[in-house]
């Protein structure tokens, strides 16, 4: 059978709406295309709303090792208002691919199945590890793939994860591990009334205030060689009221950590805890940790990757921990772990896109990469 085009793939998986979390049409036509190049395809639902249903995947072809592992999303963050014409149509204008998942990361999941349809090989393992759950809370997502793999005692060597990684071109960037993450809410209890009557009421502003104050002027770490310092960012401060004669009776403040390896996610709660009950007495601190921090260690992978985009490319990867996280913070317990994508500036922009261009030098570099593996 002729080679799979990664543009006319890309086009249909972006055409499936699949915000996430997602199942359903694009599972099929991902199935569809794998299925043809004689992959043994499980699927499965599960979870109830708000964080599911969820759909996974897991495709393998071969067996014996090596095994190699190609990991990926199908779900996408809600398109948003103001895109020029139908986000999911997938329409192709002076040279982009445009519509919502086509950098994020539909186009890289096209160009990695692509390439494999190019590559005939004999020996080892290959196989897809598919989500519908990694731009969500990743609940009943790639967690679960892991727990399915390691039910079969299945474990790939190494796995390439397709998230959009270059920042000014195709290939300049490869994450090699990515910072945790953190997000909290920091609750301070108060009693409503009156502005006129303060003694009638307590008011949870000013003490919040003050854990805002004390927060900020933390000073977690300076980073590492390999790692930004970790930061703390506030992204929210709220009251049940916007009344102008009303003291409220509990105001929030939410906020994000992003850190490197020398916190822990459990550590930093704590740290939270401690201060908001030192600065506002009674203060409820609720944490959701969505991953640690991670470091591949230089290996085998690393030397395919940087390897193949050179071939391509002519230049030499930065290998970088910077910008947000990704499911390797999951899949790292399994081998080593690397991503490595399309150029990420439209990522969950409105008129979200990928170079026609790009996309097909990336099947190239994703094909080059996978014979390397099993030469």
């Amino acid at each position: 059978m002729p080679p799979i085009d990664p543009i006319e793939l890309a086009q249909q998986l972006i055409r499936c709406p699949s915000v996430t979390p997602a199942r359903g049409a694009v599972f099929d036509v991902l199935e569809q295309a794998l299925a043809r190049l004689g992959f043994t395809v499980h699927r499965w639902v599960m979870g109830e709303a708000p964080d599911g249903p969820t759909e996974n995947m897991v495709a393998v072809r071969g067996d014996g090792g090596p095994h190699f592992g190609f990991a990926g999303h199908l779900d996408v963050v809600p398109p948003g208002e103001g895109w020029s014409g139908d986000p999911f149509a997938a329409e192709i204008s002076d040279g982009l691919l445009v519509g919502r998942g086509a950098n994020d990361m539909k186009s890289a999941i096209a160009a990695y199945v692509a390439a494999l349809s190019r590559i005939d090989i004999q020996t080892g393992t290959l196989s897809l590890l598919i989500t519908g759950d990694e731009e969500g809370y990743a609940t009943y997502g790639t967690p679960r793939i892991i727990d399915w793999l390691n039910e079969r005692q299945i474990r790939p060597d190494m796995i390439l994860i397709g998230e959009p990684t270059s920042v000014d071109r195709l290939g300049d960037t490869v994450k090699i591990g990515r910072r945790g993450s953190v997000n909290m809410w920091i609750e301070v209890p108060g009693l409503q009334g009156h502005v006129a009557y303060p003694h009638r009421a307590t008011n949870p502003v000013p003490p919040l205030a003050r854990v805002v104050s004390a927060l900020d002027a933390l000073h977690l770490d300076d980073g590492t060689d390999q790692f930004p310092p970790s930061n703390l960012e506030f992204t929210a401060v709220s009251t049940p009221t916007s009344a102008s004669n009303v003291i409220p009776g509990s105001a929030t403040a939410q906020l994000n950590i992003r850190f490197n390896n020398l916190q822990r996610g459990a550590d930093l709660v704590r740290l939270v805890e401690q201060i908001a009950e030192r600065e506002a007495p009674g203060s409820k601190v609720t944490a959701r940790i969505s991953g640690e921090a991670f470091l591949t260690p230089p290996g085998p992978l690393y030397d395919v990757v940087v390897a193949a985009i050179e071939e391509e490319t002519g230049a030499k990867p930065e290998l970088s921990t910077s910008g947000g996280t990704s499911d390797g913070r999951f899949l790292i317990q399994l081998c080593p772990v690397v991503d490595f994508g399309l150029p990420n500036a439209t990522m969950h922009k409105v008129g979200e896109c990928a170079a026609v261009e790009d996309v097909r030098a990336l099947s190239r570099i994703y094909e080059r990469i996978v014979r390397k593996v099993f030469a």
